[in-house]
């Protein structure tokens, strides 16, 4: 069985997305719990994977195709997880700010993100401050997550953080943010709870945010 897993990982580690999905549906078949499949050879695999784009050892390219691995695992593994009452590692909202078409960067952390148990909804590109409110108020996320990658949008930022605040959502929420023009400094001065430079540390920063 720890062979199964250990193949399993691999395969995302590899980026080899019809191995993956062959062996994650071979896991439900053999009757593993899918808890396990997710903690102990899915998410250390793709945690791996962000390590080494962090070591400058891996590329975008390579990390969208083990997070495309990963997906199709989760395609198949989602369902069960839900009917066995497994609960999220949490609930993230993710988009691109408003009048920025730039979603690469933000897609790929969707699926890191969701890779490592959370719950992601994704609102895509140029996403104003109203879709933001209006997402936090239906799904009640625990984090919200937004990406700029012009210096022009990335003042939509702020003006999300407020509008959060006005409808008395934004003590109940972390924000986090990243993207080419965002800084540590520009979240500190926006009032931010959280930077991360790229895909592999925003996962690490949400986890570390949602850290009860």
């Amino acid at each position: 069985m720890s062979d199964l897993l250990e193949d399993l990982g691999q395969a995302v580690f590899d980026m080899d997305e019809d191995t993956t999905v062959e062996l994650t549906q071979q896991a439900i078949d053999e009757g593993m719990d899918p808890e396990i499949i997710l903690n102990d050879s899915l998410v250390p695999a793709m945690d791996e994977v962000g390590e080494e784009y962090e070591n400058g050892d891996r590329y975008v390219p390579e990390m969208l195709l083990s997070a495309e691995a990963m997906k199709g695992a989760m395609k198949l593994l989602r369902p069960l997880l839900v009917e066995s009452g497994v609960e999220p590692a949490g609930t993230v909202v993710l988009g691109t700010v408003e009048g920025d078409l730039h979603d690469i960067g933000q897609n790929l952390v969707s699926m890191m993100v969701e890779g490592a148990g959370f719950e992601v909804e994704n609102l895509g590109a140029e996403t104003p401050a109203e879709e933001f409110v209006e997402a936090v108020k239906e799904h009640d996320p625990d984090v919200v997550g937004m990406s700029a990658l012009l210096t022009t949008t990335m003042t939509h930022m702020p003006e999300v953080i407020e509008a959060l605040d006005e409808e008395g959502l934004r003590e109940g929420v972390k924000v986090a943010i990243g993207g080419a023009p965002v800084s540590q400094d520009f979240c500190e001065e926006i009032g931010a709870d959280g930077y991360a430079p790229d895909a592999a540390s925003a996962t690490k920063l949400i986890k570390k945010l949602t850290k009860n």
